[in-house]
């Protein structure tokens, strides 16, 4: 969801012009009015007053499916949104949606307690989480320090470990981004939610692994989206 726009005025010099609550609300409308949509995706929204334009738009147009990925803690540790933001986050947005897909740095932020460091202490993270009103919670385990990459799905039955081999790549940019917006396309295409899940990580998984056939720019690239059909 686009909040700002880099583009040039009349006199040619670029700048950042903001997008106003009220437009992100009219695209959301737009697009609902013209198209069936089954489940969205939604990532960083930095503004308590873009959070609750997007939830009143999302209970105006009756959207089915809702994955929320909290972006916000960037790769070097800084922080993306205000506090207001984050508080708006867990009281508006998170109760609506069917999945949130934090990874432990978020996690601890939106807990308020200090990040879990070895895989036990996901579980009891991810009840907490779940805790905040969603439908269910997969705490990625990407930034623990272990030989495998650890998932973990709460839905309040059961946890459900979702393990990977930790591949050893610069190329990944995108991974959390991509994840959650696979489990969204799943969720579209009505698999059940511990599919969707399952079938996203094993993608993410295969699009890191390939990810070194990219060559794309000199810093951090993208996971491989297209591992099964470029060769």
């Amino acid at each position: 969801m686009l909040t700002a726009l880099t583009a040039q005025n009349t006199q040619g010099v670029s700048g950042v012009y903001e997008v106003t609550p009220q437009f992100i609300s009219e695209q959301i409308s737009t697009v609902c009015s013209d198209l069936e949509v089954s489940a969205v995706k939604i990532g960083m929204l930095h503004r308590p007053e873009i959070i609750e334009a997007v939830a009143d738009s999302l209970d105006q147009n009756s959207i089915g499916h809702i994955v929320l990925d909290p972006v916000m803690v960037a790769k070097s540790g800084d922080a993306l949104l205000v506090d207001e933001a984050v508080s708006a986050l867990k009281s508006i947005l998170i109760p609506k949606a069917s999945i949130i897909t934090p990874n432990i740095p978020e996690a601890a932020k939106l807990l308020r307690r200090r990040i879990p460091t070895v895989e036990a202490n996901m579980e009891h993270s991810a009840e907490r989480l779940l805790s905040l009103g969603c439908g269910a919670v997969l705490l990625k385990g990407g930034h623990l320090d272990s030989d495998n990459s650890t998932d973990v799905f709460f839905d309040g039955n059961q946890h459900r470990h979702l393990v990977s081999r930790r591949i050893f790549t610069k190329n990944t940019h995108g991974t959390g981004c991509t994840m959650s917006s696979a489990i969204c396309a799943f969720l579209a295409m009505k698999v059940g939610l511990v599919k969707a899940v399952t079938e996203s990580k094993n993608y993410i998984t295969e699009a890191i692994a390939a990810a070194d056939r990219l060559q794309i720019g000199s810093g951090h690239g993208p996971v491989h989206h297209f591992y099964k059909f470029w060769q």
